[in-house]
């Protein structure tokens, strides 16, 4: 496996892999028997890969990722991509072509809740590519220039999401149809929130760039705004998308809260920063990838063939029990 900066990520051989003994029938006694050593290595390393503990059906899966997380797994809402509840609390990752690589990021940065745990079960590894690349999210923090850190924590972000015709309907963000349901989880959630047009919705949140992680005290570098900028459609489109639906409305952007402009500039930068940090390793049938969500970011490398790899949360934590 590719070597990684030690003081944030040991080596998965050494520190933060579990090797099952090959060819068990079931799995469920190998992990109660580890489950404690499972769960010492997440809360000290933030990352941990179970190799070789097939997991048979979606229901023992969600079972499993329960008892690991100690939490009952979380509903997928106010998403930002397309995904299938396959069942229970048990989704399929990022349905984006697999053409599209997926830049790293800490789920549901974006928001003002977020879950605290993720996890990933390789079902089917695809047959090239399809890698997950991780990257400690206090790292990133470190390596980003001192001056676009300090401006994006002075000014703090704003989250602009317009649910129109184009990206993902309103419906399916929220996970209902009913218009009361929608303006209740934004007022509980802090979104402001706008009906606009023929059945849009226009949905605004502020929200800081970096926290200190509630448990290590070290701060980490938790945002999408290298996801949401203007400057991440792809360039062909991007005048198309203005002259057809206005900048004001486009399905998601990002400012500094105070409503001035985040320069393209930073926002490579900042990107240059997630790839050359990435760590990598090659997916197998049965893995299990287990992070701390707010140290550890995530992706998506393109793939060919099939592949399949499930995903669940837990310990859902939000914005206001964050320390300042």
């Amino acid at each position: 496996m590719k070597s990684a900066q030690k003081e944030y990520l040991p080596s998965f051989e050494q520190n933060i892999s579990f090797l099952a003994p090959q060819n068990l029938d079931d799995t469920s006694e190998w992990f109660a028997s580890n489950i404690g050593d499972i769960r010492k290595s997440l809360e000290e390393y933030g990352v941990v890969l179970v190799r070789g503990a097939p997991i048979q059906g979606m229901k023992k899966l969600e079972k499993l990722l329960s008892t690991i997380f100690e939490d009952s797994l979380l509903d997928y809402l106010y998403r930002t991509s397309p995904r299938t509840n396959l069942r229970g609390h048990i989704y399929s990752s990022t349905e984006y072509h697999s053409d599209n690589y997926i830049s790293l990021h800490n789920e549901s940065s974006y928001f003002t809740s977020w879950p605290m745990n993720i996890a990933f079960y390789c079902a089917k590894a695809a047959k090239n590519g399809g890698a997950t690349p991780i990257v400690d999210s206090r790292l990133i923090y470190q390596a980003i220039p001192n001056e676009i850190r300090e401006e994006f924590e002075a000014k703090n972000l704003k989250y602009v999401r317009n649910f129109i015709d184009i990206d993902l309907p309103w419906k399916d963000v929220f996970q209902t149809n009913k218009r009361k349901e929608v303006e209740s989880f934004c007022r509980h959630h802090n979104l402001q929130f706008e009906w606009t047009g023929n059945d849009n919705l226009r949905t605004v949140n502020t929200q800081r760039p970096a926290f200190f992680h509630p448990k290590t005290g070290e701060k980490t570098w938790f945002n999408q705004a290298h996801l949401f900028h203007f400057s991440t459609y792809p360039l062909a489109e991007r005048q198309q998308l203005v002259d057809s639906i206005g900048y004001k409305n486009l399905p998601k952007n990002v400012f500094f809260a105070d409503d001035s402009e985040i320069p393209e500039e930073y926002i490579q930068i900042i990107s240059q920063v997630y790839r050359e940090h990435a760590f990598r390793f090659q997916w197998e049938d049965g893995d299990l990838l287990l992070l701390d969500n707010m140290l550890f970011a995530h992706g998506r490398d393109p793939f060919e063939g099939a592949r399949k790899v499930l995903v669940g949360m837990a310990n859902s934590i939000s914005t206001a029990e964050m320390k300042s």
